[in-house]
C-alpha cells in the first residue's frame, strides 16, 4: 500500500539533502556567486542551446556536439528564466523541484514494491554521482518523467505512463529506452491489444526531434553524430571499449580518476544486470540492458556512473533488500555517502565528476 508518509519521507531527505549542499557550496563563496559555481560542464551547454539554440552563440564557432542534447531542458530553462533572470540560478531550481517529483515518485513505486519508500530515495541521495540531480542538468527532470511514467505502467495507467514517457523522451536520449521497457511491461502484464497504441506515443519526441535537425542540416541522426563529433562516442566492440578505458585510468592525471569511476561504474552496472536477471525482472532489464549496451560499446567508457542515477529499478532493489536487512542501507550510507561529498567537491572545483 502506498502511503502519504511516502511522500513526506522523501520530500524531507530531498530538501535536507539540498540544504546541505547549500550550506558545503557557500563555505567560502558569495552568495552572488553560488549559481555561477553550479555552471560547469555540460549545465553550461543546456543554457547556450536555452539562449541561442542549437547553433550557438552568435560570433562564436558553432559547437558541433550541441545536437547531443535534447531540447527538453532548454525548453523548461527558457521558461523558467522569465521569472528567474539568472539562467544558472534557473537551472538549479528546475533540478530542484523536478528532483522533488522524481523523490517522491521513487518512494511510492518502492513502497509499490513492497519496499520502504525513503530507503531507496536515501540509496539515490547518497550514490556517489547525486550531485548531478543538484546541478543544471538533465538528469533530475528525466527522472520526474520517467519514474511517475513507470509507477502509472505498473499501476495499469497507460494513457498517463505514455505521456509521461513521453515528456522524458523530450529530455533525453533515455527516453527511447524507457519506452521499449515499457512495451516490455506491457506484454508482461498482458495488458488488452487494444491498448498497445498507447505505446507509440513515447516514440514521438524522438523522431519530432530527428525531423527537426533534418530540416536544419539534412541529417536524421544529428544527436547521435553529434555525441561522436563532441565526445568520441564511435561504436566499439565491448571489450575494446574496455581496453581503452583500461589503459586511460592507469594514468596519473585528473582523467585518470575519471576512468577509473568509469570502471567501477561498469562492474555495478553488469551486477545489477545480473541481479535483474535472476530475478526475472524483464522489462526493468530492458531499461538498464540498453542503457549498458550503448554505454559499453563506445569507444571508451563514459558517464556510466552517472548514468547509474537514471537507473531506478536498482534503487527499488536496495530499498527491498534494506527492508529486510537495515543494517544494509547503514553500510551503504557510510561507504557511498563520504564518496558523494569528494565527488560533489570535484564538480563544484571544476574537475570532471563523471
Amino acid at each position: 500500500m502506498i502511503t502519504r508518509s511516502a511522500a513526506r519521507d522523501a520530500l524531507l531527505l530531498w530538501l535536507g539533502s539540498r540544504a546541505g549542499l547549500l550550506v558545503a557550496t557557500l563555505l567560502g563563496t558569495a552568495l552572488g556567486a553560488y549559481a555561477d559555481k553550479w555552471r560547469k560542464w555540460d549545465a553550461g551547454l543546456f543554457i547556450t542551446i536555452a539562449q541561442y539554440g542549437y547553433d550557438g552563440e552568435p560570433g562564436r564557432p558553432v559547437d558541433d556536439g550541441l545536437p547531443a542534447f535534447f531540447p527538453g531542458l532548454p525548453a523548461v530553462l527558457r521558461i523558467v528564466h522569465v521569472l528567474v533572470p539568472d539562467w544558472s540560478a534557473a537551472g538549479l531550481l528546475v533540478s530542484l523541484a523536478a528532483g522533488a517529483v522524481a523523490m517522491v515518485a521513487l518512494a511510492r513505486l518502492a513502497e509499490l514494491e513492497g519496499a520502504t519508500g525513503w530507503m531507496a530515495v536515501l540509496a539515490l541521495l547518497l550514490f556517489p554521482m547525486a550531485v548531478f540531480l543538484a546541478a543544471g542538468y538533465s538528469e533530475s527532470l528525466f527522472l520526474a518523467f520517467a519514474i511517475p511514467a513507470w509507477l502509472a505502467a505498473r499501476l495499469g495507467s497507460w494513457p498517463a505512463a505514455a505521456a509521461l514517457a513521453a515528456g522524458a523522451s523530450c529530455v533525453r536520449i533515455t527516453g527511447l529506452f524507457l519506452a521499449i521497457a515499457l512495451a516490455v511491461e506491457f506484454v508482461r502484464s498482458r495488458e488488452s491489444v487494444r491498448r498497445a497504441g498507447w505505446l507509440a506515443v513515447p516514440f514521438l519526441p524522438l523522431v519530432a526531434y530527428s525531423y527537426y535537425h533534418y530540416s536544419r542540416s539534412g541529417d536524421w541522426l544529428a544527436w547521435k553524430h553529434a555525441q561522436e563529433a563532441g565526445w568520441g562516442r564511435d561504436f566499439a566492440w565491448p571489450w575494446e571499449s574496455w581496453k581503452t578505458t583500461w589503459r586511460s585510468a592507469m594514468g596519473s592525471d585528473d582523467f585518470a580518476v575519471a576512468f577509473r569511476m568509469e570502471i567501477v561504474g561498469a562492474v555495478v552496472a553488469v551486477a545489477v544486470l545480473v541481479w535483474l536477471l535472476v530475478l526475472r525482472r524483464w522489462s526493468e532489464l530492458a531499461y538498464t540492458g540498453l542503457q549498458a549496451a550503448a554505454l559499453m560499446t563506445s569507444a571508451y567508457y563514459l558517464s556510466i556512473p552517472r548514468s547509474l542515477l537514471l537507473w531506478f529499478p536498482l534503487w527499488v532493489l536496495v530499498a527491498k533488500v534494506s527492508t529486510r536487512r537495515p543494517w544494509v542501507i547503514a553500510a551503504y550510507a557510510l561507504v557511498c555517502g563520504p564518496l558523494m561529498l569528494v565527488n560533489a567537491g570535484r564538480f563544484l572545483s571544476g574537475a570532471w565528476a563523471g
